[in-house]
């Protein structure tokens, strides 16, 4: 009986170790996903929008730098990012240089945790148990995100930092609003609240986690679409199964990929992206390989 108990625990920890062994290699799988969606006025063209989000770059990730620079050859029509873009000031210049002729094309940001504060240590097992990570208790930002800000500013995109505004992309006028991020209680969405722009031929809203306050402010207020990150797509997922926990209180069915939300009368589109990256502290993924999404937005049928 001891005999069998000691094979049987040998096994799992194989397993385990296995399974780990490949989380270090997937989450290096960089993976581009495509998603169509009709949501544009009758009789134009596509839209191509990239969106990108949670690199959580740092120092020596050469091939994720290359991954990022490789998507300018996509030629998107808009580039959307959603925050946590560096966990180290080091890796601010090569994230602009990887960003590149993407600067050129029109673009919005806001911003996440990890573009505010370094990462440090959490207990991998507190998340799981409650469903998302400890926020930091440091006082005050110690990564340069002004810097970053203004140098992406500077490149042409726009800051979604509480704040609205418009672009003429492709033929069609967009209308944007955005939050700081929630996971930090940096969210305040009556700075950007109100009725969607009937002017607009898409009403759009971002920001980095997907909380439910959030999404249902946008929802009610008329937004078509609707981008996030943060969330990892769950980072460890059981394959034939998904997401065990989200992060932030999305529903895990919602944890990736794109969905709907309903409230306040009005439905729209959500697309969360799973990211590209992981904590330095859980460089891991399983069953979730890290991605960006090119989402092709297409004119719906004429009625």
């Amino acid at each position: 009986m001891r005999r069998a108990l000691l094979r049987a625990g040998v096994a799992i920890g194989a397993v385990g170790a296995a399974g780990l062994a490949w989380g270090l290699v997937e989450a290096h799988a960089f993976t581009l996903r495509r998603v169509d969606l009709e949501v544009l006025p009758p009789g134009g063209r596509d839209l191509r929008v990239l969106h990108v989000s949670d690199l959580h770059l740092r120092p020596g990730q050469d091939d994720k730098l290359a991954f990022v620079a490789s998507l300018a050859d996509l030629a998107p029509d808009l580039v959307v990012t959603t925050g946590d873009n560096f966990t180290h000031p080091d890796a601010l210049d090569p994230l602009m240089a990887a960003w590149g002729p993407l600067l050129a094309t029109p673009g919005v940001f806001v911003f996440g945790s990890n573009d505010y504060h370094a990462p440090v240590f959490k207990n991998p097992f507190a998340y799981l148990i409650h469903g998302r990570s400890e926020t930091t208790t440091k006082p005050q930002p110690d990564l340069p995100w002004q810097e970053l800000r203004d140098r992406m500013a500077a490149g042409g995109w726009q800051d979604l930092t509480h704040r609205r505004t418009s672009l003429e992309v492709g033929g069609y006028r967009l209308s944007f609003r955005g939050t700081d991020d929630a996971h930090l209680d940096r969210d305040d969405y009556s700075l950007v609240e109100g009725p969607a722009d009937v002017t607009a031929d898409l009403n759009v809203g971002v920001t980095h986690a997907p909380y439910l306050r959030l999404l249902d402010g946008f929802t009610a207020d008329g937004m078509d679409l609707i981008f996030a990150g943060h969330t990892h797509g769950g980072q460890v997922c059981v394959p034939g199964y998904g997401a065990l926990v989200t992060n932030c209180d999305l529903d895990a069915a919602r944890v990736k990929g794109l969905s709907t939300h309903t409230a306040g009368g009005q439905t729209a589109h959500l697309h969360v992206s799973a990211g590209l990256g992981t904590s330095p502290f859980a460089p891991y993924r399983f069953a979730c390989r890290p991605e960006a999404t090119l989402l092709t937005l297409r004119p719906r049928s004429a009625v």
